[in-house]
């Protein structure tokens, strides 16, 4: 066999082995043809027209866009119903996904800080509640906050529904929305909504910040307190700075979630304090069957959490820099 040859046949072989396989193009023509595609047809179908009496069809128009913005009566009428909806979708979003967090934070830094045997049985125990529905768990909610079967019931037979009234605290909760002439009332109300939606998230936000807070140098935190500090002043000045970036995370990961709930808005929000993926839902399912202005309503919610997702990817650099 001469040099020349010698030499070829390495190379072919080489080029063999950078030459990706059928196999890999193959998954990853798949991958984004499943990833891609309804997000391509939703974008499509926004720009469609509603056919009245009928269902829709193609087209090219910006009025589904128009008519979240302003109403559909523009220019005569200016309305922002629709803006109100994802005002109230971003709302409940942040409130909750903020809650989960603070709450979820003290408990997975107080979990790590047990044997691994409690670690994981408590990991299992969370990762076991993952498979419960949001309409199970709603349904719970609802029997708990219901009037007469749940907590209020509990405040009047306790006698604690008299005693904010003596206090005077009663008032307060009447002009809050969680009180009715007579007794406590928590659905529907906005504190109900956010509480069931930071509900779903919490064992998110818990295994979302496990793995930082498992990796926090203890010794760090113990030598603070050697030298007098509280645990107020640990978790201040120790912990809270080394997690920061996951606890940001976690915060818009979450919020991206829970601007898709739907049930937990039906059951508890007030039908004027509904959010755009109910009405995402009744556009395209609901009596109306337009498809079009549900898909534009989807387009307008997906682009304000990307928004969020780019300001966030922004702040979290800010900070590490």
């Amino acid at each position: 066999m001469s040099a020349a040859s010698q030499v070829v046949v390495p190379m072919t072989v080489a080029a063999a082995a950078k030459r990706p396989p059928l196999a890999r193009i193959a998954i990853w023509v798949v991958t984004l043809f499943l990833c891609l595609t309804p997000f391509l047809l939703v974008i499509v179908i926004s720009f469609g027209h509603k056919v009245e009496g009928a269902s829709w069809e193609w087209a090219f128009s910006l009025d589904n866009y128009q008519r979240v913005f302003v109403g559909a009566n523009w220019p005569d009428e200016v309305t922002f119903l629709y803006l109100q909806k994802l005002y109230y979708s971003l709302y409940y979003a942040v409130i909750a996904s903020v809650l989960a967090v603070l709450t979820a934070f003290p408990f997975t830094y107080l979990m790590t800080g047990l044997s691994k045997r409690a670690q994981s049985v408590w990991l299992v125990f969370i990762l076991s509640s993952l498979s419960l529905s949001e309409v199970f768990i709603v349904m719970g909610w609802d029997v708990l906050l219901s009037n007469r079967s749940g907590l209020p019931m509990v405040f009047k037979a306790t006698g604690l529904t008299q005693w904010l009234k003596d206090v005077g605290w009663f008032d307060t909760l009447r002009d809050w929305g969680l009180a009715n002439p007579r007794n406590v009332k928590f659905k529907t109300s906005v504190f109900a909504t956010v509480l069931t939606m930071a509900y779903l998230v919490w064992p998110y936000a818990v295994i979302l910040l496990y793995p930082p807070l498992s990796r926090l140098d203890r010794s760090m935190t113990e030598a603070a307190r050697t030298m007098g500090a509280g645990p107020w002043t640990v978790i201040r000045t120790v912990v809270l700075p080394a997690v920061r970036l996951p606890l940001i995370g976690s915060v818009l990961l979450l919020f991206v979630f829970l601007l898709g709930v739907y049930v937990a808005v039906t059951v508890f929000a007030e039908p004027a304090k509904q959010t755009m993926a109910v009405s995402v839902y009744e556009a395209v399912r609901g009596n109306t069957l337009n498809a079009p202005f549900g898909s534009a309503q989807a387009v307008i919610l997906l682009l304000t959490a990307g928004l969020f997702l780019t300001l966030g990817q922004w702040l979290t650099r800010r900070n590490a820099s």
